[in-house]
């Protein structure tokens, strides 16, 4: 039976919701994370192919976000929070000279929200990190923007509403790896792939049995090898939590079932993923580890920007090394395949619990592999959805609730049994 094309992302394709000349306008939620500010970095070297229009942030950084609003000379300012209003103003004040008008500024938690819907730009980059993505994914969906996702928790907790709005082309990956997906199935059609292979670097702890990993330090976990991320990405990697979730990204995006879904653990991280087809070809994409390359594909598709990242010195010699993933260390890859599998509202289980629990974790409330041993209680314990296609929003945002909620009580009484057993 021939498997229709996904209604997501697709090399062929090109959504193009404003074209004109000059300047491609663009909005970047959560500008003043590792997403952001690379992005920003790209479009400051970039002027004439990029503008900013809008920026969104969580608030922490709020002299950095004024300091990228001046240089970007954006319209508007938005920040999730309220309380951080004043200081943002004082701030933009410092930045602008006097006379300069100051960009409008929105706060509150549907601040990003609203930015991305609104209709005054061609791209909206979504660099937030967590479900939180989710708002802001289906409003710049709705307004007919092109989507360069970075929040690979948006798709993953509410795929099937995404791909409900989704039109042809709308969304280009900015995840490396499937970006580099993206990529190489531009060179065949969907029905010539066999697989798809994503890589992963295996994280500060590749090589180490589960046994290993009982009592390695929030430290320890912080020391990715080779990408400098946010703390709860860079854990993700660690749990490799982060491949599970890309394994579910890839299964929504291109519509291969998961059987036909692999994960490799290459270390040094040159290749970004893989697709096999079915002459058995493989073609890989490799850059080293810098994530504008990406980025600028989500940004300037289906043009290249020249010099967007670092390449290769191929007159040096290098090692590209291949090992297959220890399933029994890092079980999450297996339990995000069986939660893609069961679909519904099961995938937002999983990451809402993930994420609960990599905040005890950073708080030293919960062991290393008490992350993965909790998530797989709540998954399990949330059973089978039925919501399948029907998904919808607040389908989502109640299996959220629950799922934080039952991750805050196992890891409450978990910690009170070990505090007792000391």
């Amino acid at each position: 039976m021939t498997e229709s094309p996904s209604p997501l992302a697709d090399p062929h394709l090109v959504f193009d919701p404003a074209p004109a000349e000059g300047p491609r306008d663009i909005v970047v939620l959560g500008s003043t994370g590792s997403i952001g500010t690379q992005a920003i970095d790209l479009v400051l070297r970039n002027p004439d192919r990029f503008r900013v229009t809008a920026l969104s942030a969580a608030g922490g950084r709020v002299a950095l976000l004024a300091e990228q609003a001046h240089r970007l000379r954006v319209r508007t300012v938005a920040v999730a929070r309220e309380d951080v209003v004043p200081a943002l103003r004082e701030a933009l004040a410092a930045q602008y000279g006097p006379g300069e008008p100051l960009p409008e500024i929105l706060a509150g938690p549907d601040a990003a929200t609203e930015i991305a819907g609104r209709g005054d730009c061609h791209t909206v980059l979504n660099g937030i990190t967590g479900s939180i993505g989710l708002a802001p994914t289906l409003a710049a969906l709705e307004a007919g923007r092109t989507l360069a996702l970075a929040n690979k928790e948006s798709l993953i907790v509410g795929g099937p509403i995404v791909k409900r709005i989704a039109k042809p082309g709308q969304i280009i990956p900015v995840d490396s790896e499937h970006a580099a997906l993206f990529q190489a199935l531009a060179a065949g059609t969907r029905a010539d792939v066999r697989k798809l292979v994503v890589t992963a670097s295996g994280g500060p702890f590749r090589g180490r049995t589960k046994a290993d990993l009982a009592n390695v330090t929030v430290e320890d976990a912080l020391a990715h090898p080779t990408w400098a991320m946010g703390p709860v990405i860079t854990i993700n990697s660690a749990t490799l939590v982060n491949k599970g979730l890309e394994v579910i990204e890839a299964h929504l995006l291109y519509d291969i079932p998961f059987d036909r879904i692999e994960v490799v653990v290459h270390p040094q991280s040159y290749v970004h993923s893989m697709v096999e087809f079915v002459d058995g070809s493989s073609l890989l994409q490799a850059t080293p580890p810098d994530m504008r390359g990406p980025i600028a594909i989500g940004l300037g598709w289906p043009e290249r920007i020249p010099d967007a990242a670092p390449a290769f010195d191929w007159t040096q010699a290098s090692s590209w090394e291949f090992y297959p993933l220890d399933n029994d260390a890092f079980p999450s890859v297996g339990l995000a395949r069986h939660v893609g599998e069961l679909a519904g509202t099961a995938p937002a289980v999983f990451n809402a619990a993930n994420e609960e629990c990599v905040d005890a974790f950073l708080k030293g409330a919960l062991p290393f592999n008490g992350i993965m041993e909790t998530v797989t209680r709540v998954v399990h314990e949330h059973g089978t959805p039925g919501t399948g296609t029907s998904l919808t929003v607040a389908d989502v945002l109640e299996a959220e609730t629950w799922a934080r909620a039952r991750a805050r009580e196992l890891t409450t009484k978990d910690q009170a049994a070990a505090e007792a057993r000391a």
